[in-house]
């Protein structure tokens, strides 16, 4: 019993090993089945953050199984509903849908108490995944009213942060965001367990990614990683990492977020297989824009091997690829598997657009930008509006429409307001597009120009993207943009690589990528060959 206490003080103050390591010492010898019952929760806890989930399904069933001989309905109900989140985690949903019909039947006939509002919750996720609104809100409002009444922390947090969800699809982004705010205060005033405030903080992230909201996205993901550090090993650090990877990438800082990306992915592995996978298709999606295609190929794999299903990032890889066929399928595919969830499907349009128009195919395109426009104005998102813009300048352009280049500017202005320049970049390149169309060459040089720079800032390899995506070729010798010219000439002048940063006011990891760029393209392997390669094409006095 002193081993028990002992562990019982390591959860409290979260040493989870010290408390395996107390509970492993004392063993069974009591022959009390309730105080073994309490040993394997403890057990089971502790695992799930040390990241076994294995021992921690053994210990939770094993608890399940003594608590059920002692009629002890309470806590085998809530065994068997962390049995059925378990079972999520690990993508078994057969499985976890047999423990979520214990709970209910343990549960049942006492409905008065925070185990029957964490049923409750449950279920109304599942409502919630099958489409059927109407049900998980009101399962998710009794969860509030009863945490409310039992004056629970953790049961009413996690409530408004489910019923928050639910409200976010159902079109009421505004109320359904001022839940999850609710919800995060409990966070802030430290009144939530480990689990509680880890399952809000990545709720209110991913409602963010839904909704395009990438400011208040960037606000809370701060807060999420100085949590996650305190408890590295879980899955919810791996989960929040896979959305601040996603929050990291839009913003353009690609090699953080692809850092952040692959912690996940091994925090994740072997124990929940689908975020796993998003972490590389995540990988994936940063390594194509950088124009690394065949990198970008490996990681896909990557996330295809972990839990096959049809991403957007494949699909335009595919197109780059050039098999525009084939990103067609996978795209059709990937919205089929979306069904009713208009924000999931907003996430797919726009590369269902993009695919459709280089293949030729203006009217699914345009199809794909109407059905856009509409989700983007039911909830009122600056995000996807912006992405909207920007699909439908593809298709204007794509139709010879002289509106393409007002819409394209609408949307440079848009992104550049939301501080993602990637996104910057290529309504630029559209825009340059527009502008030739229509006789404006100055126009143009100007959009292209600056397109180049944004592209050269993140690192993007602009040959990959192929000629429609950076304007005009190129008339610098083997493909060399404009920015690596500039460090060409000056590694060529004898500067290194830190001076050559102090100079063009970039990072030193900047510099070295682009002279990684220039070495590959020139066919060098050293700065004394890339600088006889400068002078032999007339460089040094930035000449072409």
């Amino acid at each position: 019993m002193d081993r028990l206490a002992a562990a019982r003080e390591a959860r409290a103050r979260q040493d989870w090993q010290a408390c395996v390591d107390a509970l492993a010492v004392a063993g069974t010898q009591t022959g009390d089945p309730a105080a073994e019952a309490e040993r394997l929760e403890l057990l089971a806890d502790a695992a799930w953050w040390l990241g076994r989930l294995d021992d921690c399904v053994d210990a939770r069933e094993r608890a399940y199984l003594l608590y059920d001989e002692l009629r002890d309905d309470r806590r085998a109900g809530q065994c068997a509903v962390w049995l059925y989140e378990h079972h999520c985690f690990r993508a078994n949903p057969a499985i976890a849908g047999v423990w979520l019909r214990r709970a209910r039947r343990a549960l049942d006939a006492d409905e008065d108490c925070a185990e029957f509002g964490a049923l409750l919750l449950r279920e109304a996720e599942l409502a919630h995944g099958h489409g059927d609104l109407e049900v998980a809100t009101e399962l998710a409002e009794r969860g509030v009213a009863l945490g409310r009444r039992l004056r629970h922390a953790d049961l009413e947090a996690e409530a408004l942060q489910t019923l928050g969800r639910v409200l976010i699809d159902g079109g009421r982004p505004a109320e359904g965001l001022a839940l999850l705010d609710d919800a995060m205060l409990f966070v802030l005033d430290s009144r939530l367990s480990p689990y509680s405030t880890g399952k809000v903080y990545c709720s209110l992230i991913s409602a963010c990614e839904q909704l395009s909201d990438l400011s208040r996205a960037a606000e809370w993901t701060a807060a999420t990683a100085r949590w996650a550090e305190r408890h590295q090993f879980s899955v919810f650090p791996g989960l929040c990492r896979v959305h601040h990877a996603a929050t990291l990438q839009s913003r353009g800082q690609w090699a953080e977020a692809e850092a952040e990306a692959t912690r996940a992915c091994n925090e994740l592995a072997g124990v929940n297989l689908p975020n796993a996978a998003t972490g590389w298709a995540e990988i994936g999606d940063i390594r194509r824009r950088l124009g690394d295609l065949e990198a970008a190929e490996a990681a896909f794999i990557q996330a295809d091997r972990l839990c096959g299903q049809p991403r957007s990032g494949l699909a335009l890889l595919r197109l780059a690829q050039g098999r525009p066929d084939v990103a067609t399928s996978i795209i059709t595919e990937a919205l089929e598997n979306a069904g009713w969830n208009r924000l999931a499907r907003a996430k797919l349009l726009p590369a269902r657009a993009q695919i459709a128009i280089a293949a030729a195919d203006l009217s699914a395109a345009t199809a794909a930008v109407d059905e856009l426009e509409t989700i983007a104005d039911a909830f009122d998102s600056v995000g996807l509006q912006a992405a909207t813009l920007t699909a439908r300048g593809r298709v204007q352009l794509a139709q010879g429409d002289t509106a393409a280049c007002a819409t394209l500017r609408n949307a440079v202005a848009r992104w550049t307001d939301l501080g993602v320049p990637y996104e910057v970049a290529t309504a630029r390149t559209l825009l340059g597009q527009a502008c030739r169309h229509v006789g404006d060459e100055p126009g143009a040089a100007s959009a292209f120009d600056a397109a180049r720079q944004l592209f050269d800032d993140l690192g993007v390899r602009l040959d990959a993207r192929g000629p429609a995506a950076s304007g005009n070729p190129s008339p610098l010798p083997a493909g060399l943009t404009a920015r690596e010219a500039e460090v060409l000439r000056l590694v060529a002048a004898g500067q290194t690589n830190k001076e050559v940063a102090a100079a063009l006011f970039l990072s030193d990891k900047t510099i070295a990528r682009h002279l990684s760029n220039i070495f590959t393209k020139a066919g060098v392997s050293t700065r004394a060959a890339a600088t006889a390669f400068a002078f032999e094409n007339d460089m040094i006095h930035g000449g072409a």
